[in-house]
């Protein structure tokens, strides 16, 4: 075993138990959790978008609001979390508006504001929310792991060549049906009865983990960089990990948001929303 692949193995177990054990405790644990998270991303993010460069106020405003999201996730309120992450948003989108500004600036802060807020949202603080981590968890690495095997052992028509020219039509579908697979049986080992919900859920998961990985590469290959740093030994950075994840939980997090406007049900918790409760 060479030097290189047994770092990339102990980096991944301490990664896995790091999150599974914050997952399982969670309140401040895996809220923790989460604010790094968000906190880290946006350092790659900045890193890589040279915001530093092109305006050192504006990211000086940017890891402002990034700590303003972590500390209200850690010690304020929940009721507070959309209206601060909204007014955040808005304020970073005026430079930009006024032609002061560049646009990476406020996507940096939405991408890993909500990175953080939607991890927590879908944690909770009940033994549901534990659950509903694990049911996205497992979607999302099926999703991710089968892909990569389908679309090496088939292989066919490339998905994105000028974004990724490493996937395939068939790797995505495989992923798919892996992710829903995954989904399904996590959800039929805890609830007796589990109906095309769970089914829809997963599936749109499992395609939005996807789309979050193309994005990533897009990023990339927009400003040049193979890893999103080098925060994490054998793996590159925080963001090549999480690529996927976040977007599943931003979909997770936009549809209880959308059921909720729409008057049809209230969310009582994320757990509930993504099982049908």
């Amino acid at each position: 075993m060479s030097q290189e692949l047994r770092l990339r193995i102990y980096s991944a177990v301490v990664m896995i138990v790091v999150v599974v054990a914050a997952t399982w405790l969670g309140g401040y644990a895996f809220r923790f959790l989460a604010a790094a998270m968000g906190l880290l991303i946006y350092y790659e993010w900045s890193t890589i978008t040279r915001l530093a460069e092109k305006s050192l106020r504006a990211d000086a405003f940017g890891w402002l609001s990034l700590a303003l999201i972590a500390l209200n996730l850690l010690f304020g309120s929940d009721d507070l979390t959309v209206p601060l992450f909204g007014g955040l948003v808005v304020t970073t989108l005026i430079p930009p508006l006024l032609r002061r500004g560049s646009w990476w600036q406020p996507a940096g802060v939405f991408y890993a504001g909500l990175s953080a807020i939607s991890l927590s949202a879908i944690r909770g603080e009940d033994s549901l929310g534990f659950i509903a981590m694990l049911f996205v968890f497992l979607v999302v690495w099926a999703t991710d792991i089968l892909a990569y095997f389908v679309g090496r052992a088939i292989g066919g028509p490339k998905l994105a060549p000028r974004i990724s020219p490493g996937k395939t039509w068939s790797g995505a579908i495989g992923g798919t049906l892996a992710g829903v697979a995954a989904g399904v049986l996590l959800a039929s080992a805890h609830f007796q009865d589990i109906g095309l919900w769970v089914v829809m859920i997963a599936f749109i998961l499992s395609v939005a983990g996807q789309i979050g990985d193309l994005f990533e590469s897009f990023i990339k290959r927009r400003f040049g960089v193979k890893d999103s740093s080098r925060l994490i030994p054998g793996h590159g950075g925080v963001m090549d990990r999480v690529d996927g994840l976040v977007f599943a939980c931003f979909a997770a997090f936009f549809l209880a948001l959308a059921v909720s406007a729409g008057g049809d049900r209230v969310v009582v918790s994320m757990g509930a929303f993504l099982f049908g409760l």
